[in-house]
Formats: C-alpha cells, sequence, structure tokens
C-alpha cells in the first residue's frame, strides 16, 4: 500500500462494520464537520486556508474528541495531499526521518505536498521535534500536530514561530446532540429502536464536550438496549452502559445558575465540604473552570474582603493557576482556592461601603473635592487657592485630622468594617482617625 493512500485507507477502515462508531461517523468532507465554527466557519481562518489551497504548518490544541484528528485528515484530503500519520507516543526520530524521506520522493516525483499528522505532539521529545524542523521551514512536510496541552508549554518554540495554532474547543451540547442524531439516523441497531430524547439530552450533558465519548456511549447504550430486548433507549439504559451516574448540567440554563448560586452561597457560609461539592458538579458537567475561577477572585474581595487581604492574593493565584494547568489538574488548584476561601473570615463590608458610596453618587451627583485637595500641578493652579490649607500626613507623624470628603458631606460613612479577622484592626484603626477628624472639626469650628 503507498503511504499517499493512507487516508483514503484509513476511511474505508473507519466505515466498515467493525469499527467503533466514532470512526463510522467521521465526516468525508470538511463541511460536514459539526462544531469548531470558530475555525470552519464560513470565512473563518483555516476553512479559507484549505479552500485556497494555502494551507501552512499549523497546531490543533484542545481537548479530546474536539474533531483535530479528523480535521487534520480532511485539510489532506481536500487539498490533494499525500498524508502521513505519527504518534509521538510510539514514533522516534528514525520515524520522522523516513516519512519526510518519502515526502520529498513524493514532491520530486509527482509535485504533491505531504502533510504529515503527529497525534500528541507535545509528547515529541525536543530532539524528536527538531528533526521535523528543517522539513518544515522548507515545505517538505506540511505539519500538523495534534495536543491536549497548551503548545505554548510543551512545544519548542522553533517549532511553534513556524506553525498556525489553532484552539479547538469543548463541543456544546447542540452540536453534541446533533451529532448523536446523525447517528441514529445511520447505526443499525438505532433503527431497531424508539431512542428517547431524554436519552440523547443526557448523552449529550454527559459527554463533556468529547463528541468521541459520546458516539461511545450510543453505542454501547444502544447495544445493551437490543440485548436487554427493550423497544426503547431511555436514561437508565444509557446510564447503565456508561458505568457511572451521568451528570445532567446545562452550562447555558438554569442547573448553571442553580449550581453557582449553591456553590457561592456554601462559600459564604464557611461550608467547604458543600463547596467542594458544587464543584465538582460543575467540572463533572463541562463547566469551564476560568468561569469558577473568575467567580473567586470577586467572592474574595465580595465576601472576604478586608477580613482577610490574603484572600484576594489565593483567588487570583488560583485564576492563573487555572489558565496555566488547565483540566484535568486544574481542579486541584480550584479546590486549594475553594477550601481557603470557604474557611477564611467573612467580610462584605468593601462590597456594601463601594455600593453605598455608588448610590450616593447617583443620587445626588459628582460634588467637588474641597480646594486645598485639587491639583496644584499645573499653571495658575495656586491662584485659584488649589493646595492651600493641605496637611502632609508625613509631617504629622502619618495622622491628621483634616478631612476630605467634598463640603456637607463630611460625616458621611461607608467602610464600617466588622470585627471579623483583619478588619477587627482596621475598625480600632478607622475609629481612631475619625475621632481625631471630628475633634480637628471641633477646633476649626471654634
Amino acid at each position: 500500500m503507498e503511504h499517499e493512500d493512507l487516508f483514503s485507507a484509513g476511511l474505508k477502515a473507519d466505515l466498515s462494520a467493525t469499527a467503533p462508531l466514532a470512526a463510522r461517523m467521521r465526516p468525508g468532507r470538511l463541511s460536514e464537520v459539526v462544531g469548531q465554527a470558530q475555525l470552519l466557519g464560513e470565512g473563518a481562518a483555516l476553512r479559507v486556508a484549505v479552500e485556497t489551497g494555502t494551507i501552512s504548518s499549523m497546531i490543533f490544541f484542545g481537548p479530546p474528541g474536539t474533531g483535530k484528528t479528523t480535521v487534520a485528515r480532511l485539510v489532506a484530503a481536500e487539498t490533494g495531499s499525500g498524508y502521513e500519520e505519527l504518534s509521538a507516543v510510539s514514533s522516534g526520530v528514525a520515524e520522522v526521518r523516513k516519512v519526510i524521506d518519502r515526502a520529498r520522493d513524493r514532491r520530486a516525483q509527482t509535485g504533491r505536498r505531504t502533510v504529515l499528522f503527529i497525534d500528541e505532539v507535545h509528547r515529541f521529545s525536543k530532539a524528536q521535534q527538531d528533526a521535523l524542523l528543517h522539513a518544515v521551514e522548507d515545505g517538505i512536510v506540511t505539519l500538523i500536530g495534534a495536543s491536549t496541552e497548551n503548545p505554548y508549554f510543551e512545544v519548542i518554540p522553533a517549532l511553534i514561530s513556524r506553525s498556525e495554532l489553532y484552539q479547538f474547543l469543548p463541543l456544546p451540547k447542540e452540536d453534541i446532540r446533533t451529532l448523536l442524531e446523525r447517528a441514529t439516523s445511520r447505526f443499525p441497531p438505532a433503527r431497531q429502536l424508539a431512542v428517547d430524547d431524554d436519552a440523547l439530552d443526557l448523552i449529550a450533558e454527559g459527554a463533556l464536550g468529547d463528541a468521541r465519548r459520546a458516539f461511545t456511549i450510543l453505542e454501547r447504550s444502544l447495544v445493551l438496549a437490543g440485548s436487554k430486548g427493550l423497544t426503547s433507549l431511555d436514561q437508565a439504559t444509557v446510564e447503565e452502559a456508561a458505568q457511572r451516574k451521568l451528570v445532567l448540567y446545562d452550562k447555558g440554563a438554569d442547573a448553571h445558575y442553580d449550581v453557582i448560586s449553591a456553590f457561592i452561597k456554601s462559600l459564604r457560609g464557611s461550608d467547604p465540604d458543600a463547596a467542594l461539592y458544587y464543584l465538582a458538579v460543575m467540572l463533572t458537567g463541562g463547566e469551564d473552570p476560568k468561569f469558577i475561577a473568575r467567580r473567586l477572585v470577586i467572592f474574595a474581595s465580595e465576601d472576604i474582603g478586608n477580613a482577610d487581604p490574603r484572600a484576594l492574593e489565593v483567588a487570583v493565584a488560583v485564576s492563573r493557576a487555572v489558565e496555566f494547568v488547565g483540566l484535568p489538574e486544574c481542579r486541584i488548584n480550584l479546590a486549594q482556592g475553594v477550601t481557603y476561601l470557604s474557611s477564611a473570615p467573612k467580610s462584605n463590608a468593601s462590597y456594601v461601603a463601594m455600593a453605598e458610596a455608588m448610590a450616593e453618587v447617583n443620587e445626588h451627583g459628582a460634588q467637588p473635592p474641597p480646594v486645598f485637595l485639587r491639583s496644584t500641578g499645573y499653571r495658575g493652579a495656586k491662584n485659584l487657592g488649589h493646595g492651600v490649607g493641605y496637611e502632609y500626613p508625613h509631617t504629622s507623624g502619618g495622622y491628621i485630622s483634616q478631612r476630605h470628603l467634598p463640603d456637607g458631606l463630611s460625616d458621611l460613612v461607608f467602610y464600617r468594617p466588622t470585627r471579623e479577622g483583619d478588619e477587627a484592626r482596621i475598625q480600632e484603626f478607622l475609629a481612631r482617625m475619625r475621632t481625631l477628624r471630628n475633634e480637628g472639626a471641633k477646633d476649626v469650628d471654634t
């Protein structure tokens, strides 16, 4: 078998009766791919490159089951390229060089380019990646690397600089549902059963954005239902086939809002066990971990504030860790943040203070600051009295009696620290400062 025929041979294998349903459902044309509209939709960069035959080396990265391998094969087919496929797990430098030699011969003999697809390219050693550089640079091969990891951390910079990067996103429930409906119309066992809509919804949710997982669950469910002599496929059979309880969690509907609400309220209630449970529900249901991390950052200021100033540092660090690590490992970073924030002393004083200050300004407008606080950084400012009478705190031991609110608003109090955590110290300090300002005001009045 010639290597340039591997793609067509792969399609034949995929369509055989013994191939898994996921393999049989691979689309034959790029236009049949469901999802990844940001890459393959009308006018999207990757689609235009394929349609115009101007593809360059590229790296596909994203979670499993999002179409990276399928799209790589279709790119080769639709550009009339030879197709070679290697796995970074089982291939070494010698295999890479053999492919490059074949690609060089193919170009010399037929003028055809070669698409070299490397699955799990992040597992290639630096030496293996280095072996590709000249072939990619000279256009002997058009590399398509697939990775579930962030390529900036796992692929050498020289290879990244020679490649276009395309991120594949988890497939939304609607796209998974479309694929499942397409499969039930083609898969013989499905034509003998009534497939319950709720069962398809459950599979679409339980797939967690992974089309391959969805097809596997569907295939097992249909076979199990047939073996039991059932006339329909229901949710119970789906869960039995999946060998686990599938979490029904719709990221775009009520479950999303209900669970995140319960999560935040558990954090606020200092119940780390409940907060961890709802965290697990969200992650199992396919929630974006960056969304969860953002809510932790907001919570740290809204519900903990200065009762524990480190809470915001922890939340921001968790947010950065989620970006850096990604799933599945970032669940550990999220768990650390959740347990810390749950166990921290609570205060919403900063949140309430900001709300009251905003309400004051919205209701009465923005009042000008006292003249002695206004800027003196431009010519003529002092002639207007700006800065005259301003007391510099550091010349008075850091504490002064001068008031800073606009005239007529000097008695307003927005920030009322609690007795929780570090705010107890802040409360005592601000009480002294407010007393000092009140005494200063009396001296001025007399």
